[in-house]
């Protein structure tokens, strides 16, 4: 197995500031919060009163979502009884993610407008699968299948769980017997092959997918299956073999910048979508190991914005237990294209900077730029382009949180979203690498002049400017690309 190659020293992080308490790391005894996925009561409410308001740049996220074909009223569904995704199958799995895309952005549109026709229509997508579809199928794709479009539909569903309509029973149960098992299959035997085989983001599918299964049926053990692999499985998906190296200047190594970008950003959007349906069920995994994965996803933003990064060599073993075996060792950070967007930094960045106050540059920075984002459709028609649901402009943009919400607890105000713990870290530069354990400590440090929405001021000048870039190197891909000798599937 490719053990964790280190976390972060005591010198790294920002500390957290006066009144602003750590939270508990879980919420066992709690009841479920719904809707508590991606989305609260609170958000929903108040995405709908900015948009009502007029307020930027909601109404620029709000017009991403209603230009988008997935969002009319129109759109009917296409269930079928089996999903088949992967070579060899007759693969007609964009079906089902073209329908959950619809549902999920249907049901948001409801909740923002008040339209019933969009709620109608999201019922009927949810509800004509829930009918028919029995089996996911194909290659070993059929696990990512499964993982990606079983953390989504459990999203859609969640967002109508109490409308009229809607046959809950019915459908938690295509999500019990459908989507859950293959998903916690992975993450028990990964397909039979060595621990390793698999990059981070396929145990991330699984993962976001039986966390979500398990909130959506009210399912404790599922939920505390899901927590328990990020915080210590040994599959490449969970935290510490994800970032295996924290540098002492806060820049923490995503492993799969040694693979490609596309792959790096789809697994930081993974890691963000688990830690916020955690989060909105009072557990914190944000700010879990010292803002791990803070670090991570600063690392990658600076990475993608072009930035040069600190990579530790590593060689994974790949391979079928009792089979073929072989090995691939990844040098360097990847060659990088900055204009390559994915919809998943607006709802790391307002965590980070708005409801715990830290620190955020380059996720600030690449957040502006990628404003304001779309979601399923508007990133091309391939898989790839509905991996996220998107929409996080409109969706997570909050506003700073007080000192007195800060220091709450994610359990005791779930629904609200307005907790959190953890320190976050300085971000720049390359230096030596830390191997040794963390120590929790996390002495002060000052914040960015640049960070706008960290220090508080409006975010709206820093989207405003971002959205009237243009293409900063036309495409042009860094010449730091590792060779590859084969284009290995998500």
């Amino acid at each position: 197995m490719l053990k964790a190659a280190g976390a972060a020293t005591g010198a790294v992080g920002i500390g957290i500031g006066a009144g602003m308490a750590a939270a508990p790391a879980t919420a066992a005894g709690a009841p479920f919060a719904h809707p508590g996925m991606l989305h609260t009561t609170a958000d929903l409410k108040r995405m709908a009163a900015k948009v009502k308001a007029g307020a930027s740049p909601y109404t620029a996220g709000f017009e991403k979502l209603t230009a988008n074909r997935h969002s009319q009223s129109t759109w009917r569904p296409n269930p079928q009884a089996t999903i088949y995704r992967g070579a060899g199958s007759p693969q007609n799995y964009t079906i089902l993610y073209n329908d959950i895309h619809a549902a999920y952005q249907n049901a948001l549109r409801w909740h923002v407008t008040g339209e019933s026709a969009h709620a109608d229509t999201a019922v009927a997508v949810l509800n004509a699968w829930s009918g028919k579809l029995t089996s996911v199928a194909g290659s070993a794709d059929r696990f990512l299948a499964s993982g990606l479009y079983g953390y989504q539909f459990a999203n859609a569903a969640e967002l109508v769980r109490d409308h009229d309509d809607f046959d809950l029973p019915r459908f938690q149960k295509m999500m019990r017997d459908v989507f859950a098992p293959p998903s916690e299959d992975f993450l028990k035997n990964h397909n039979g092959a060595v621990i390793t085989n698999y990059w981070t983001n396929w145990d991330l599918t699984a993962m976001a997918c039986v966390l979500a299964v398990g909130i959506l049926c009210d399912d404790r053990a599922k939920v505390d299956t899901a927590v328990e692999y990020f915080k210590h499985g040994e599959g490449l998906g969970s935290i510490r073999n994800a970032i295996p190296v924290v540098h002492s200047d806060g820049l923490a190594e995503w492993l799969e910048a040694g693979r490609d970008q596309g792959h790096a950003l789809l697994g930081v959007g993974l890691m963000g979508t688990f830690c916020e349906m955690a989060w909105n069920q009072g557990i914190d995994l944000y700010g879990y190991d010292d803002n791990r994965f803070l670090k991570g996803a600063q690392y990658v933003a600076k990475w993608s914005l072009g930035g040069d990064v600190p990579y530790t060599a590593n060689t994974r073993r790949k391979g079928a237990i009792n089979g073929w075996s072989g090995s691939e060792t990844a040098s360097g950070a990847a060659g990088v294209d900055p204009n390559m967007m994915r919809p998943i930094w607006a709802m790391i960045a307002n965590h980070y900077t708005k409801r715990r106050g830290l620190s955020a540059q380059y996720v600030t920075r690449i957040t502006a730029r990628a404003a304001p984002e779309g979601g399923g459709g508007d990133y091309g028609p391939n898989s790839g382009g509905y991996d996220q649901l998107g929409f996080g402009t409109l969706a997570f943009t909050r506003d700073k949180a007080t000192a007195s919400e800060a220091s709450a607890s994610p359990s005791s105000s779930a629904s609200a979203s307005t907790a959190g713990s953890g320190s976050s870290s300085r971000s720049s530069g390359t230096s030596k690498s830390s191997t040794e354990p963390s120590s929790g400590a996390s002495p002060q440090g000052g914040k960015s002049d640049t960070d706008l929405a960290s220090t508080g001021s409006s975010d709206v000048p820093l989207w405003t400017a971002a959205t009237g870039v243009t293409a900063v190197a036309g495409g042009l891909l860094l010449l730091r690309r590792r060779g590859q000798t084969r284009r290995d599937p998500e």
